[in-house]
């Protein structure tokens, strides 16, 4: 082999090696996310409306939603389209009560700074008790009290292309800072492994938090055992021609995979018995034929249950025979 074709296949086996590695490459971590992050919840609200299945049975109602008198004034005072200017979602929350949950939700997009503030300028003129404006130092933060909630939300503009809503304005502030937050080590490992190209992806860890979670109807002492055990929760969403679904239970360990693996089985098995019941009900059959594709699968510690959605079944739900 001559000195030149040896040199042409060391950069191609270089060039080979660097393409796995940039396509195996781990999803980043939100900079904006809270650093007390338990959930993070990725939307991908672009890819979504550009999915097949969207575009053929949900895009022109949603435009026919959005054409309403009063929804069409509101999004044109705030000069947003939410079918073309928000591409991504990003939610990260913490705590244990679900009345006393903390988070932030970042929206990113294309914003109008001018025409969203003069817009909740307005709003606070007539709804004084409902929207303000505060400042805190350099920031202009929206002030929102909703009916149902003691405290208010806050927001605001990071930068022309993101939004971020938090429950406090402690977390819309640390966002503002531009100071990278690191998460807790636990979640920071679901999230890096959580797939961004998809339609929904959820990471939750929840070591210690589900030993006490009430189960109304459950009296088998080992499911609770079990939920004991459990680390880490997961769900990825693509929709695509069809939707695919995807469910991880992460355990501490294979033997305690294993064995909740064979009673959530039991479970599934189960809840396929009583679907067939549901065929005479046409808003039930994507239920139904969601269930005939459900799998289960354990995998050292990791137990996935999986499910999808044909277009099909979908097509057939809206227009039954």
């Amino acid at each position: 082999m001559t000195r030149l074709s040896r040199w042409g296949l060391g950069t191609l086996a270089v060039a080979v090696a660097l393409t796995a590695v940039r396509s195996a490459r781990a999803a980043e971590v939100d900079k904006l996310l809270p650093a007390d992050s338990e959930l993070v919840v990725y939307i991908n609200v672009r890819q979504v409306l550009d999915s097949d299945l969207v575009k053929k049975y949900a895009l022109q109602q949603m435009k026919q939603a959005l054409q309403g008198n009063d929804a069409q004034q509101v999004l044109g005072q705030l000069g947003l389209d939410p079918l073309k200017d928000i591409d991504r979602v990003t939610i990260g929350a913490s705590g244990d009560d679900p009345q006393k949950i903390e988070g932030l939700l970042i929206v990113r997009g294309k914003f109008d700074p001018t025409k969203l503030y003069q817009a909740a300028e307005a709003t606070s003129k007539t709804q004084g008790d409902k929207v303000s404006l505060v400042k805190e130092g350099e920031t202009t933060l929206l002030k929102i009290t909703a009916d149902n909630r003691p405290k208010p939300f806050y927001a605001t503009l990071v930068d022309k292309g993101t939004l971020a809503l938090g429950t406090n304005k402690e977390l819309v502030l640390d966002a503002v800072s531009g100071k990278k937050q690191a998460l807790k080590p636990a979640i920071a490992a679901l999230v890096t492994g959580m797939d961004e190209k998809a339609s929904v992806s959820a990471a939750w860890s929840v070591a210690g938090k589900l030993g006490t979670l009430p189960l109304p109807g459950v009296n088998d002492p080992t499911v609770q055992k079990n939920l004991e055990k459990t680390d880490s929760l997961t769900l990825t969403i693509r929709v695509e021609s069809d939707v695919a679904i995807d469910v991880g239970i992460g355990m501490k360990d294979a033997e305690s995979a294993g064995d909740f693996g064979k009673i959530v089985d039991q479970g599934l098995q189960q809840a396929k018995g009583f679907l067939p019941l549901l065929a005479g009900d046409p808003k039930m059959r994507p239920l139904l034929e969601l269930g005939k594709t459900l799998a289960l699968d354990v995998k050292q510690k990791q137990i996935n249950i999986t499910a999808k959605l044909t277009a099909d079944a979908i097509a057939k739900t809206l227009n039954p025979e």
